[in-house]
This record gives structure tokens, sequence and C-alpha cells, in this order.
């Protein structure tokens, strides 16, 4: 999903510096991308999901979910960064424009065309469709969050999804500028919960459609996170990773006590609670907490993970699938055996492909001078 798509720009500190990266961020693009991944191997070598048929030491790789929850708050906080830094103005919306079709729209019709062309040759796999005219036109507009339709890759719903909160992105800096931050949030996220409580078949189950208007509040809660870059030395001093653990604490707690059914069914309200520690965490790594693990993320390994995170969700989803399907599943018995070979092939094999793909279809495009 596509904070994997978000500029390095901005600094962690009031005055300017030459650095104008906040570190760490790159690093956790690349491990939630990472995390998809294996969560995938995953949903392929257990049946009965939601339910957790694996082992229970394995349990936390369920909720994929979520990681598609980090990228949004991830992605409202990256985009925020310098608009944050200029008083929340945009700094020009026909250059914000050309500057996310270019990181995003290359990378990812060049996946859909390989999706679906995967998808074609071997029909039976799972995660995916055999395209028609339709759903090809209605992927490629980037509809597919609006209009249902067979999915060819069935993790493009999120990049459709998050394509609507970029519209969304110069409307939200303009209510923070104008209003504050607490109307803004208050003005994105009660429509949301009263729609949730008010129609019960929106925030509960699954559906074909209508993801962005959930995931409105957690890329908003991420875009004033945002704010502490800019922030004087009183809020940066704040201890932001505790407050991290206290509002994460109460989520995690539910969804173990609950189980993986319940919260699958309940990710409308799971995701919403789970935004402002997602976001208290991204203000903890912008002013440098915790310091060690800031040290990891920011490290040579991660920094370069991330630098391909785009491309590796992109394209992950059908080779996951084929490996599995066409190689593990036909030779491997034991689901916990074919889990582990599918990581050990599946991961080696993303990860390279991936960069050779980012190298030609992502990096040429990041950059643009109006």
């Amino acid at each position: 999903m596509s904070v994997l798509t978000e500029d390095r720009t901005s600094v962690a500190r009031e005055r300017p510096r030459d650095d104008r990266r906040v570190a760490g961020l790159d690093g956790i693009r690349g491990l939630t991308a990472l995390y998809v991944v294996v969560h995938h191997c995953w949903l392929l070598s257990f049946p009965g999901y939601p339910a957790n048929t694996g082992p229970a030491w394995l349990g936390w790789l369920v909720h994929g979910r979520l990681a598609v929850v980090v990228f949004i708050v991830l992605s409202g906080f990256s985009l925020a960064i310098a608009p944050a830094r200029r008083g929340w103005r945009l700094g020009g919306a026909r250059r914000y424009a050309i500057r996310r079709a270019r990181r995003i729209l290359p990378a990812y019709w060049a996946a859909l065309v390989a999706s679906a062309l995967i998808a074609t040759l071997v029909p039976y796999l799972p995660l995916s469709e055999p395209p028609t005219f339709r759903s090809f036109a209605v992927y490629a507009l980037l509809l597919q969050d609006a209009v249902a339709a067979p999915a060819p890759n069935g993790a493009f719903w999120s990049i459709a999804a998050e394509a609507g909160l970029y519209l969304a992105f110069p409307l939200i800096l303009l209510l923070r500028r104008r209003a504050g931050a607490v109307l803004t949030l208050t003005v994105v996220t009660v429509p949301v919960v009263v729609a949730g409580l008010i129609v019960p078949a929106l925030s509960t189950g699954s559906r074909a459609v209508g993801y962005t208007l959930e995931l409105a509040p957690l890329f908003t809660v991420g875009v004033l996170a945002a704010g502490v870059v800019a922030a004087g030395e009183r809020v940066r001093r704040l201890p932001w990773p505790a407050l991290a653990g206290l509002a994460a604490a109460p989520v995690l707690a539910v969804i173990a006590v609950k189980g993986p059914a319940w919260t699958v069914t309940n990710y409308y309200w799971v995701d919403l609670a789970a935004g402002p520690a997602i976001a208290l965490f991204l203000a903890a790594v912008a002013t440098g907490r915790p310091a060690r693990l800031v040290r990891l993320l920011r490290g040579g390994p991660l920094q370069a993970l991330g630098d391909f995170s785009y491309s590796l969700y992109l394209i992950h989803m059908p080779l996951v699938a084929l490996v599995s399907t066409l190689i593990v599943r036909p030779l491997i018995g034991s689901h916990l055996a074919a889990f582990a070979v599918t990581v050990l092939v599946v991961v080696p094999l993303c990860l390279v492909a991936a960069r050779l793909f980012a190298a030609v279809l992502e990096k040429p495009f990041r950059s643009y001078t109006p």
C-alpha cells in the first residue's frame, strides 16, 4: 500500500537541517511490507481464515489488515511533514498532483498488467481472479474502492483507497490550517463513527467496496501527528513512546481476548482504535525515540528494504500464490512445513523481484521538478 510511495522529505526538528529525511520511516515501511508478504504465506498455508488454524505462536501473522492501517497512518504522516513545516500549506496543487501520479501510477499499472496476465494464465490461483475488460478498466482507473470488480491482485484494494485519500489531502491541510487539529479530526472521524453505528453492515463483516471511509480518520491522524516535526522542544520532549504504548495496550488486549475471528469481523472499529497508537509511535520515531529502535530502523538493510517497499507490496501476491499453489502444496502435506518452505522460497524471490521492479518502474519516476 502505498504509504510505500511517500516522498522522503522534511526534517525532524524545528530548524531546517541538511538531512531532509525523518530517520526510521523507511525502515517502518520496509518491515510492514515484509510482514504483509509473510502474512500471505501464512494465509495460503493454514486454511480456515479468519480462525488461526496454525500454531498459536504464529497467531501474530493473522492480521495483515492491520499492516494496511500502519501504511495509511504512515502515508498521512509522511505526506504532511513538509506542509507542517510551512504552516500546513500544500506548496502547489499541480505540483502535488503530478508528484503523486508519477510516484504511484507507473509501477501500479505495470503490476496490474503483470497480475492480470498471471491470473489469466493460471486462473485457479488464490487471492486473484481472471480479469475481464470491465474489471481491468476498473482497476486501471483506480475505481475498485467504489466499483465492485474481480481482483487480479488481492492487494490492490488498498491502492485505490489511498488514492482517494490523496485527493482529500489538500482539504485536510486547509481544514488543519484554518480550524486546528481537534476540529479537523472531529470533522473527519464523527461521520465515520456515526455511519458505522447506524449501518451495521458497514462496520461488521466483509464487503467489496468503500474502505476509504473508515481509513480516512487513520490518514488524518497521521497528517496531524506530523505536526511534531515543526513543534517546539516542549512538545517534542513529551513521552511519545510511552503514550504510544498506552494507546496500543487496550487495542492489543482486546485482540488477544476476543481472538482473530472477532477481530476480523470488527476491523472497522479495531482499525479506528489502532490509529492513534500508530500515530503516536510515528511521532516518537520523528523525535528520535526510542533511540535504539530508531538506529535499527535507519540502518542500511531496513533503509534499503523501505526504498523498494511499494514495489514489494505491488508484486508479492501473485508470486506467493504461484509458489504456494504450483510448488509447495503439491509436494508438502504438513501445513507448518508448507508455511516454512513457502517463506524460505517466497521472501528472497519477492525481495529480488521487487528490487528489480523498483529500479525500472518506481525509482525513475520519484523526482519531479516543475
